[in-house]
Protein backbone atom coordinates (compact mmCIF):
# COMPACT_ATOMS: atom_id res chain seq x y z
CA UNK A 1 0.00 0.00 0.00
CA UNK A 2 2.90 2.35 1.19
CA UNK A 3 4.80 1.51 -2.51
CA UNK A 4 1.43 2.49 -4.65
CA UNK A 5 0.97 5.88 -2.61
CA UNK A 6 4.73 6.63 -3.52
CA UNK A 7 3.89 5.80 -7.05
CA UNK A 8 0.58 7.91 -7.38
CA UNK A 9 2.50 10.96 -5.43
CA UNK A 10 5.02 10.67 -7.52
CA UNK A 11 2.58 10.60 -11.28
CA UNK A 12 0.46 13.24 -9.99
CA UNK A 13 3.53 14.97 -9.08
CA UNK A 14 5.14 14.64 -12.13
CA UNK A 15 1.96 15.34 -13.98
CA UNK A 16 1.51 18.68 -12.60
CA UNK A 17 4.72 19.80 -13.12
CA UNK A 18 5.15 18.54 -16.66
CA UNK A 19 1.72 19.74 -18.02
CA UNK A 20 2.34 23.20 -16.89
CA UNK A 21 5.84 22.98 -18.02
CA UNK A 22 4.59 22.24 -22.05
CA UNK A 23 1.80 24.82 -21.87
CA UNK A 24 3.66 27.36 -21.19
CA UNK A 25 5.19 26.10 -24.54
CA UNK A 26 2.18 25.45 -26.14
CA UNK A 27 0.97 28.81 -25.21
CA UNK A 28 3.90 30.45 -26.94
CA UNK A 29 3.67 28.28 -29.79
CA UNK A 30 0.13 28.83 -30.82
CA UNK A 31 1.01 32.85 -30.44
CA UNK A 32 4.01 32.02 -32.70
CA UNK A 33 1.24 30.65 -35.19
CA UNK A 34 3.34 27.19 -35.94
CA UNK A 35 0.90 24.29 -36.40
CA UNK A 36 0.95 22.04 -33.24
CA UNK A 37 0.21 18.69 -33.66
CA UNK A 38 0.11 17.28 -30.26
CA UNK A 39 0.35 18.28 -26.81
CA UNK A 40 0.95 15.10 -24.73
CA UNK A 41 1.15 14.39 -21.39
CA UNK A 42 3.37 11.37 -21.34
CA UNK A 43 5.29 9.14 -23.63
CA UNK A 44 4.09 6.21 -26.02
CA UNK A 45 0.81 5.41 -27.34
CA UNK A 46 -1.98 7.71 -26.31
CA UNK A 47 -4.44 6.11 -23.77
CA UNK A 48 -6.56 9.41 -24.57
CA UNK A 49 -6.77 12.04 -27.00
CA UNK A 50 -8.75 14.64 -28.49
CA UNK A 51 -8.09 16.74 -31.42
CA UNK A 52 -9.18 20.82 -31.32
CA UNK A 53 -10.64 23.00 -34.16
CA UNK A 54 -7.29 24.05 -35.15
CA UNK A 55 -6.37 20.61 -35.65
CA UNK A 56 -4.27 19.90 -31.97
CA UNK A 57 -4.04 16.38 -30.65
CA UNK A 58 -4.86 16.49 -27.11
CA UNK A 59 -3.34 13.49 -25.37
CA UNK A 60 -2.49 11.25 -22.18
CA UNK A 61 -0.18 8.80 -22.67
CA UNK A 62 0.80 5.32 -21.07
CA UNK A 63 3.64 6.08 -19.80
CA UNK A 64 3.48 9.39 -17.14
CA UNK A 65 6.97 10.26 -17.10
CA UNK A 66 7.34 12.96 -18.76
CA UNK A 67 5.81 15.19 -21.70
CA UNK A 68 6.13 17.37 -25.12
CA UNK A 69 4.38 19.57 -27.39
CA UNK A 70 4.99 18.28 -30.83
CA UNK A 71 5.21 21.34 -33.21
CA UNK A 72 5.36 20.76 -37.44
CA UNK A 73 8.87 20.08 -38.39
CA UNK A 74 9.98 19.66 -42.07
CA UNK A 75 12.77 17.62 -40.17
CA UNK A 76 11.07 14.95 -38.37
CA UNK A 77 8.62 14.06 -41.01
CA UNK A 78 6.15 10.93 -40.69
CA UNK A 79 6.45 10.54 -36.37
CA UNK A 80 3.03 11.78 -36.00
CA UNK A 81 0.08 11.32 -38.37
CA UNK A 82 -2.21 14.36 -39.33
CA UNK A 83 -3.42 15.90 -41.84
CA UNK A 84 -2.19 18.89 -43.00
CA UNK A 85 -3.59 22.27 -44.22
CA UNK A 86 -2.17 24.36 -46.96
CA UNK A 87 -1.67 27.74 -44.34
CA UNK A 88 0.54 25.04 -41.79
CA UNK A 89 3.21 26.99 -40.86
CA UNK A 90 5.72 24.48 -39.75
CA UNK A 91 8.47 25.32 -36.52
CA UNK A 92 11.54 25.92 -39.08
CA UNK A 93 9.54 28.69 -41.01
CA UNK A 94 9.63 30.77 -37.59
CA UNK A 95 12.09 33.99 -36.37
CA UNK A 96 14.95 32.20 -34.33
CA UNK A 97 13.29 35.09 -31.80
CA UNK A 98 9.86 33.08 -31.76
CA UNK A 99 11.77 30.14 -31.24
CA UNK A 100 13.60 31.34 -28.43
CA UNK A 101 10.44 32.66 -27.15
CA UNK A 102 8.90 28.74 -26.95
CA UNK A 103 11.85 27.54 -25.84
CA UNK A 104 12.01 29.84 -22.92
CA UNK A 105 8.39 29.83 -22.00
CA UNK A 106 8.32 26.15 -20.55
CA UNK A 107 10.72 26.88 -17.55
CA UNK A 108 9.06 30.40 -17.19
CA UNK A 109 5.51 28.77 -16.86
CA UNK A 110 7.92 26.41 -14.19
CA UNK A 111 8.91 29.76 -12.29
CA UNK A 112 4.96 31.31 -12.50
CA UNK A 113 3.64 27.88 -11.08
CA UNK A 114 6.00 28.00 -8.46
CA UNK A 115 5.48 31.78 -7.10
CA UNK A 116 1.61 30.75 -7.54
CA UNK A 117 2.04 28.16 -5.00
CA UNK A 118 4.39 30.73 -2.85
CA UNK A 119 1.44 33.24 -3.10
CA UNK A 120 -1.60 30.67 -2.39
CA UNK A 121 0.56 29.49 0.84
CA UNK A 122 0.81 32.77 2.27
CA UNK A 123 -2.75 33.98 1.33
CA UNK A 124 -4.14 30.81 3.12
CA UNK A 125 -0.91 31.13 5.67
CA UNK A 126 0.62 28.16 7.49
CA UNK A 127 1.67 27.45 11.31
CA UNK A 128 5.16 26.23 12.07
CA UNK A 129 6.90 25.62 15.26
CA UNK A 130 9.24 28.44 15.60
CA UNK A 131 12.74 27.38 15.29
CA UNK A 132 14.26 27.61 18.72
CA UNK A 133 17.23 25.27 19.59
CA UNK A 134 18.19 22.78 22.35
CA UNK A 135 21.53 23.00 23.95
CA UNK A 136 24.23 22.63 21.74
CA UNK A 137 26.61 19.68 22.44
CA UNK A 138 29.94 20.45 24.09
CA UNK A 139 32.94 21.38 21.64
CA UNK A 140 30.65 22.60 19.10
CA UNK A 141 30.71 25.94 17.45
CA UNK A 142 27.49 27.31 18.47
CA UNK A 143 28.50 25.51 22.53
CA UNK A 144 31.32 27.89 21.81
CA UNK A 145 29.28 31.05 20.77
CA UNK A 146 27.67 30.61 23.93
CA UNK A 147 24.12 30.50 23.00
CA UNK A 148 21.41 29.38 25.54
CA UNK A 149 18.58 26.50 24.81
CA UNK A 150 15.25 28.37 24.28
CA UNK A 151 17.31 30.71 21.67
CA UNK A 152 15.09 31.21 18.44
CA UNK A 153 16.84 31.56 14.80
CA UNK A 154 15.59 34.49 12.99
CA UNK A 155 17.49 34.54 9.94
CA UNK A 156 20.50 32.90 8.31
CA UNK A 157 23.09 35.37 6.81
CA UNK A 158 20.60 37.95 6.66
CA UNK A 159 17.47 35.74 5.39
CA UNK A 160 14.51 35.45 6.98
CA UNK A 161 14.17 31.83 8.84
CA UNK A 162 11.04 31.38 10.33
CA UNK A 163 10.93 27.48 9.77
CA UNK A 164 13.65 24.86 10.03
CA UNK A 165 12.73 23.72 6.31
CA UNK A 166 13.95 27.72 5.23
CA UNK A 167 16.93 27.07 8.00
CA UNK A 168 17.88 24.12 6.22
CA UNK A 169 17.75 25.29 2.92
CA UNK A 170 19.70 28.40 3.84
CA UNK A 171 22.52 26.31 5.54
CA UNK A 172 22.23 23.83 2.48
CA UNK A 173 23.40 27.22 0.33
CA UNK A 174 26.79 27.28 2.04
CA UNK A 175 28.10 24.01 1.27
CA UNK A 176 31.87 23.79 -0.07
CA UNK A 177 32.25 27.94 1.66
CA UNK A 178 34.86 29.10 4.11
CA UNK A 179 33.90 31.91 6.47
CA UNK A 180 31.16 32.62 8.78
CA UNK A 181 27.69 31.39 8.85
CA UNK A 182 25.76 34.25 10.17
CA UNK A 183 22.80 33.43 12.81
CA UNK A 184 20.76 36.71 13.92
CA UNK A 185 18.93 35.01 16.93
CA UNK A 186 16.37 36.30 19.41
CA UNK A 187 16.86 34.82 23.81
CA UNK A 188 13.42 33.73 25.00
CA UNK A 189 12.18 37.13 26.49
CA UNK A 190 14.20 39.03 24.88
CA UNK A 191 12.89 42.25 22.61
CA UNK A 192 16.39 42.30 21.04
CA UNK A 193 17.74 40.59 18.41
CA UNK A 194 21.75 38.70 18.69
CA UNK A 195 24.58 38.44 16.12
CA UNK A 196 25.95 34.98 16.22
CA UNK A 197 29.04 33.92 14.09
CA UNK A 198 30.09 30.40 13.44
CA UNK A 199 33.33 29.87 11.55
CA UNK A 200 33.27 27.33 8.78
CA UNK A 201 36.08 26.14 6.71
CA UNK A 202 35.01 24.20 3.05
CA UNK A 203 32.24 23.29 4.95
CA UNK A 204 31.39 19.54 4.23
CA UNK A 205 33.06 19.96 0.26
CA UNK A 206 32.07 17.34 -1.49
CA UNK A 207 30.42 15.10 0.99
CA UNK A 208 28.08 12.55 0.57
CA UNK A 209 25.54 13.57 3.05
CA UNK A 210 26.67 16.47 5.30
CA UNK A 211 25.30 16.61 8.81
CA UNK A 212 23.80 20.56 8.25
CA UNK A 213 22.89 21.00 12.40
CA UNK A 214 25.02 18.64 13.49
CA UNK A 215 28.32 19.89 12.69
CA UNK A 216 27.11 23.49 13.78
CA UNK A 217 25.64 22.33 17.21
CA UNK A 218 21.76 23.11 15.88
CA UNK A 219 20.23 20.87 18.09
CA UNK A 220 15.90 21.48 16.83
CA UNK A 221 13.65 21.54 20.06
CA UNK A 222 10.84 22.41 21.08
CA UNK A 223 11.49 23.75 24.84
CA UNK A 224 8.59 24.87 27.48
CA UNK A 225 8.59 27.95 26.68
CA UNK A 226 4.90 29.68 27.10
CA UNK A 227 3.88 31.32 23.13
CA UNK A 228 0.30 31.92 23.93
CA UNK A 229 -1.07 31.85 27.33
CA UNK A 230 -5.44 31.97 26.96
CA UNK A 231 -6.93 34.67 28.50
CA UNK A 232 -8.79 33.65 31.73
CA UNK A 233 -7.30 29.96 31.48
CA UNK A 234 -5.47 29.16 35.16
CA UNK A 235 -2.28 30.21 33.74
CA UNK A 236 -3.30 33.49 33.16
CA UNK A 237 -4.97 34.24 36.86
CA UNK A 238 -1.62 32.74 37.82
CA UNK A 239 0.89 35.29 36.69
CA UNK A 240 2.30 33.34 33.72
CA UNK A 241 3.40 35.28 30.71
CA UNK A 242 4.00 34.83 26.68
CA UNK A 243 8.09 33.41 26.72
CA UNK A 244 8.19 32.25 30.03
CA UNK A 245 10.30 29.32 30.17
CA UNK A 246 9.61 26.33 32.61
CA UNK A 247 13.00 25.71 34.20
CA UNK A 248 11.37 22.67 36.92
CA UNK A 249 8.16 21.31 38.05
CA UNK A 250 8.10 20.33 41.89
CA UNK A 251 12.12 20.10 41.67
CA UNK A 252 12.06 17.75 38.25
CA UNK A 253 14.06 19.79 35.54
CA UNK A 254 11.95 20.27 32.47
CA UNK A 255 13.91 20.02 29.10
CA UNK A 256 10.79 20.04 26.88
CA UNK A 257 7.41 20.89 25.99
CA UNK A 258 6.23 17.08 25.93
CA UNK A 259 7.93 16.52 29.50
CA UNK A 260 6.04 19.86 30.50
CA UNK A 261 2.64 18.40 29.45
CA UNK A 262 3.03 14.94 30.74
CA UNK A 263 3.48 16.49 34.47
CA UNK A 264 0.87 18.92 33.66
CA UNK A 265 -2.05 16.20 32.73
CA UNK A 266 -0.89 13.67 34.97
CA UNK A 267 -1.52 16.21 38.05
CA UNK A 268 -5.47 17.37 38.25
CA UNK A 269 -6.74 19.46 40.80
CA UNK A 270 -3.19 19.00 42.37
CA UNK A 271 -0.80 22.03 43.35
CA UNK A 272 2.53 22.20 41.38
CA UNK A 273 5.68 24.32 42.29
CA UNK A 274 6.39 25.53 38.67
CA UNK A 275 10.00 26.88 38.85
CA UNK A 276 9.78 29.40 35.36
CA UNK A 277 12.68 31.94 34.06
CA UNK A 278 11.24 35.54 33.16
CA UNK A 279 13.92 38.28 31.34
CA UNK A 280 16.98 35.56 33.07
CA UNK A 281 15.24 35.48 36.43
CA UNK A 282 14.11 32.57 37.83
CA UNK A 283 10.44 32.93 39.69
CA UNK A 284 8.28 30.39 41.42
CA UNK A 285 4.44 29.64 41.27
CA UNK A 286 2.50 27.54 42.79
CA UNK A 287 -0.57 26.43 40.43
CA UNK A 288 -3.31 24.07 40.07
CA UNK A 289 -4.34 22.45 37.16
CA UNK A 290 -7.97 22.19 36.19
CA UNK A 291 -9.53 19.32 35.63
CA UNK A 292 -10.21 17.95 32.04
CA UNK A 293 -12.46 14.77 31.48
CA UNK A 294 -11.22 12.63 28.64
CA UNK A 295 -12.82 11.52 26.26
CA UNK A 296 -12.18 7.77 27.04
CA UNK A 297 -12.37 8.08 30.92
CA UNK A 298 -10.09 9.80 33.56
CA UNK A 299 -8.99 13.11 33.65
CA UNK A 300 -5.98 15.54 32.76
CA UNK A 301 -4.29 18.29 34.37
CA UNK A 302 -5.08 21.65 31.95
CA UNK A 303 -3.41 24.96 32.09
CA UNK A 304 -4.21 26.64 29.50
CA UNK A 305 -1.23 27.36 27.68
CA UNK A 306 0.50 27.12 24.13
CA UNK A 307 4.12 26.49 22.91
CA UNK A 308 5.41 28.84 20.28
CA UNK A 309 3.83 28.81 17.37
CA UNK A 310 4.19 30.75 14.21
CA UNK A 311 1.49 31.20 11.70
CA UNK A 312 2.62 33.61 8.42
CA UNK A 313 -0.11 35.21 6.77
CA UNK A 314 -0.60 37.93 4.47
CA UNK A 315 -3.36 39.66 2.16
CA UNK A 316 -3.55 38.97 -1.73
CA UNK A 317 -1.53 41.99 -2.43
CA UNK A 318 1.14 42.07 0.35
CA UNK A 319 2.05 37.94 -0.93
CA UNK A 320 2.63 39.01 -4.36
CA UNK A 321 6.09 40.57 -3.14
CA UNK A 322 6.48 37.72 -0.84
CA UNK A 323 5.64 35.22 -3.51
CA UNK A 324 7.91 36.55 -5.97
CA UNK A 325 11.11 37.04 -3.35
CA UNK A 326 10.48 33.00 -2.19
CA UNK A 327 10.63 32.14 -5.83
CA UNK A 328 13.39 34.13 -6.47
CA UNK A 329 15.41 32.95 -3.42
CA UNK A 330 14.56 29.13 -3.85
CA UNK A 331 16.02 29.92 -7.62
CA UNK A 332 19.49 31.35 -6.51
CA UNK A 333 19.45 28.38 -3.91
CA UNK A 334 18.93 25.74 -6.57
CA UNK A 335 21.50 27.60 -8.84
CA UNK A 336 23.88 28.41 -6.52
CA UNK A 337 23.94 24.27 -5.68
CA UNK A 338 23.99 23.63 -9.31
CA UNK A 339 27.20 25.50 -9.34
CA UNK A 340 28.68 23.98 -6.33
CA UNK A 341 27.83 20.35 -7.28
CA UNK A 342 29.36 21.41 -11.38
CA UNK A 343 32.44 22.44 -9.36
CA UNK A 344 33.02 19.87 -6.61
CA UNK A 345 32.19 21.74 -3.72
CA UNK A 346 28.99 19.47 -2.95
CA UNK A 347 28.62 15.91 -3.92
CA UNK A 348 27.20 14.61 -6.86
CA UNK A 349 25.88 11.50 -5.47
CA UNK A 350 22.97 14.30 -3.54
CA UNK A 351 21.96 14.17 -6.93
CA UNK A 352 18.16 12.55 -6.97
CA UNK A 353 16.19 10.71 -9.53
CA UNK A 354 12.26 9.92 -9.57
CA UNK A 355 12.64 7.13 -7.01
CA UNK A 356 13.98 10.06 -4.39
CA UNK A 357 11.17 12.28 -6.17
CA UNK A 358 8.40 10.02 -4.93
CA UNK A 359 9.19 9.60 -1.06
CA UNK A 360 9.98 12.93 -1.08
CA UNK A 361 6.57 13.48 -2.45
CA UNK A 362 4.73 10.86 -0.75
CA UNK A 363 6.28 12.26 2.58
CA UNK A 364 4.70 15.65 1.96
CA UNK A 365 1.69 14.28 0.59
CA UNK A 366 0.82 13.05 4.12
CA UNK A 367 2.64 15.46 6.11
CA UNK A 368 -0.12 17.79 4.89
CA UNK A 369 -1.14 19.62 1.78
CA UNK A 370 1.36 22.57 3.03
CA UNK A 371 4.10 20.65 3.03
CA UNK A 372 3.19 18.93 -0.41
CA UNK A 373 2.41 22.08 -1.78
CA UNK A 374 5.90 23.47 -0.93
CA UNK A 375 7.62 20.77 -1.94
CA UNK A 376 6.08 20.77 -5.63
CA UNK A 377 7.05 24.35 -5.82
CA UNK A 378 10.81 23.51 -5.00
CA UNK A 379 10.34 20.87 -7.87
CA UNK A 380 9.15 23.02 -10.00
CA UNK A 381 11.98 25.77 -9.51
CA UNK A 382 14.30 22.90 -10.37
CA UNK A 383 13.04 21.59 -13.12
CA UNK A 384 12.64 25.24 -14.74
CA UNK A 385 16.37 25.73 -13.84
CA UNK A 386 17.50 22.02 -15.13
CA UNK A 387 15.55 23.14 -18.46
CA UNK A 388 17.55 26.62 -18.95
CA UNK A 389 21.09 24.38 -18.62
CA UNK A 390 22.88 25.10 -22.41
CA UNK A 391 22.77 21.50 -23.34
CA UNK A 392 21.03 20.68 -26.64
CA UNK A 393 17.91 18.78 -26.22
CA UNK A 394 16.89 20.69 -23.47
CA UNK A 395 15.06 23.89 -23.78
CA UNK A 396 18.20 26.58 -22.90
CA UNK A 397 19.97 24.18 -25.86
CA UNK A 398 17.33 25.40 -28.58
CA UNK A 399 17.88 28.73 -27.00
CA UNK A 400 22.21 28.62 -27.78
CA UNK A 401 21.36 27.52 -31.45
CA UNK A 402 19.25 30.16 -31.97
CA UNK A 403 21.26 32.64 -30.66
CA UNK A 404 23.87 31.23 -32.50
CA UNK A 405 21.67 31.26 -35.92
CA UNK A 406 20.98 35.16 -35.16
CA UNK A 407 25.29 35.62 -34.43
CA UNK A 408 26.23 34.08 -37.55
CA UNK A 409 22.84 35.41 -39.60
CA UNK A 410 22.01 31.84 -40.73
CA UNK A 411 20.66 28.33 -39.52
CA UNK A 412 23.45 25.96 -37.71
CA UNK A 413 24.26 23.26 -40.18
CA UNK A 414 22.31 20.48 -39.44
CA UNK A 415 25.29 18.01 -38.70
CA UNK A 416 26.24 20.62 -35.70
CA UNK A 417 22.81 20.03 -34.42
CA UNK A 418 22.95 16.48 -34.59
CA UNK A 419 26.46 16.25 -32.86
CA UNK A 420 25.14 18.68 -30.38
CA UNK A 421 21.98 16.84 -29.84
CA UNK A 422 24.11 13.40 -29.60
CA UNK A 423 26.08 15.13 -27.06
CA UNK A 424 23.18 16.39 -25.23
CA UNK A 425 21.31 13.49 -24.84
CA UNK A 426 24.73 11.64 -23.58
CA UNK A 427 24.77 14.01 -21.02
CA UNK A 428 21.49 13.80 -20.00
CA UNK A 429 21.19 9.83 -20.12
CA UNK A 430 24.13 10.28 -17.52
CA UNK A 431 22.76 12.44 -15.35
CA UNK A 432 19.75 10.43 -15.20
CA UNK A 433 21.36 7.24 -15.04
CA UNK A 434 23.76 8.71 -11.91
CA UNK A 435 20.34 9.68 -10.07
CA UNK A 436 18.14 6.56 -10.21
CA UNK A 437 22.01 5.22 -9.26
CA UNK A 438 22.13 7.79 -6.59
CA UNK A 439 18.37 6.45 -5.33
CA UNK A 440 18.94 2.77 -5.30
CA UNK A 441 21.87 3.34 -3.12
CA UNK A 442 19.97 5.33 -0.27
CA UNK A 443 16.80 2.65 -0.44
CA UNK A 444 19.97 0.09 0.89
Amino acid sequence: MELLQYLLALIVTLGVLVTVHEAGHFIVARLSGVRVVRFSVGFGRPIWSRTDRRGTEFAIAAIPLGGYVRMLDEREPGEIDFVSRPDDLSYTQLSPWWRIGIALAGPFANFVLAFAVYWLLFVVGTTAVVPMLGAAPVGSPLAAADVRPGTEIVAVDGVQTPTWQQISLALAGRLGDTGDIVLTTRSPGAGAEQTVRLPIADWHRGEDEPDLFGSLGLVPALPAVFGEVIEGSVAERAGLRRWDRVVSVDGEAVTSWGQWVELVQAAPGRALKVTIERDGQPLEFSITPAVRALEGGGEAGFLGVSPYLREVRFGPIDAISHGLAETWDKTALTLGLLKKTVTGDVSVKNLSGPITIARVAGDSARSGWSYYLGILALLSISLGVLNLLPIPILDGGHVVFCVAELVKGGPVSERTQAVGTQIGLFLVAGMMLLAIFNDITRLF
